[in-house]
């Protein structure tokens, strides 16, 4: 144990799943599609929003930030699993898995907190509709979205130098789709227990917190829904915050689940699964999340058809 250093261990080996190597091919053709998917229909997201003046809106901003996030979210973790999949190669070096793990992090931090301010802009939008444009004016939306990057970049720098100084000896296998926080230090030879305290506090912080605003936000919305005298109204208003907090769900829920459950081993395929959810599938559908039931994106997309022809 006193001689094992962070050099101890030069690459990992991320074994995603236990398959065949005709398994693997096929589940590199689904990974395949998740991210080819998830990139042209979030790239397309971004496109309307820049282009489409309508659309230049504090709402659309934001979505703007969470597709972009979206996009780089899993640019980090599918290419390299297609990878494995294709190669049936599994190595990824010490600093490769650092350098994922980082902008794992941070990019899954900033979907954290743009999620939470486009939570705060639909309840300002329907609880105080009359000042909505003073209070959601430009410098208050770049101020939010700055810090939702901000707190991610220096966030997640802080993980990836711990993580870089860890002595990895026993065994440098990571049973999960990515390098991972919770796998790296259970992988770790030295005590965990003080990384674990701050992790848990840290998950807290970040994600119960801000789920909790959430929450709170949306408790106000649905009060102020149920006043408006107008039916037609009250479902104009549902329909704008449902996209939202669908996606709200999808996303946190697992997250929160994998990060502040117990640690026991035969939760491991559990959390694989729970990872999938929030790294890969939960970015494939927001587009269709925030388009199909949106008339503003759809009327956008409209738009750039009649311009194409």
């Amino acid at each position: 144990m006193k001689n094992c250093t962070s050099s101890s261990v030069k690459e990992f080996k991320i074994l995603a799943f236990d398959a065949s190597p005709d398994t693997q091919i096929l589940l590199f053709i689904v990974v395949l599609s998740i991210y080819l998917f998830t990139v042209l229909g979030n790239a397309t997201i971004v496109i309307l929003v820049c282009t489409v003046s309508h659309l230049h809106t504090p709402m659309y901003f934001f979505l703007c930030n969470l597709s972009s996030s979206d996009i780089a979210f899993v640019s980090v973790t599918l290419p390299k699993l297609m990878s494995i999949f294709f190669t049936q190669d599994p190595r990824i070096t010490f600093y490769g898995c650092i350098a994922q793990l980082y902008f794992f992090l941070l990019f899954g931090q900033a979907d954290i907190f743009i999620l939470t301010s486009m939570a705060y802009d639909r309840y300002v939008a329907i609880c105080k509709p009359l000042q909505y444009s003073l209070i959601m004016n430009k410098t208050v939306c770049i101020t939010l979205a700055a810090y939702s990057w901000l707190i991610g970049i220096f966030n997640s720098l802080m993980y990836a130098l711990i993580a870089s100084s860890l002595p990895f000896c026993h065994s440098n296998e990571i049973h999960h789709i990515l390098c991972d926080l919770k796998t790296l230090n259970k992988l770790s030879a030295s005590d965990s227990t003080n990384r674990d305290l701050l992790t848990t506090v840290e998950s807290v912080f970040i994600g119960c917190l801000s789920f909790f605003l959430i929450i709170v936000s949306y408790v106000f919305i649905t009060l102020a829904i149920l006043k408006i005298q107008s039916s037609n109204g009250r479902r104009k208003a549902f329909s704008s915050c449902t996209s939202h907090f669908t996606t709200v769900i999808l996303f946190y829920v697992p997250i929160i689940f994998v990060y502040m459950k117990p640690e026991n081993d035969s939760s491991v395929e559990f959390d694989r699964l729970l990872s999938v959810i929030y790294a890969a599938i939960v970015p494939m559908i927001n587009p269709l999340v925030y388009s199909l039931r949106n008339k503003d994106v759809l009327s956008a997309s409209a738009k750039i058809k009649k311009i194409c022809k």
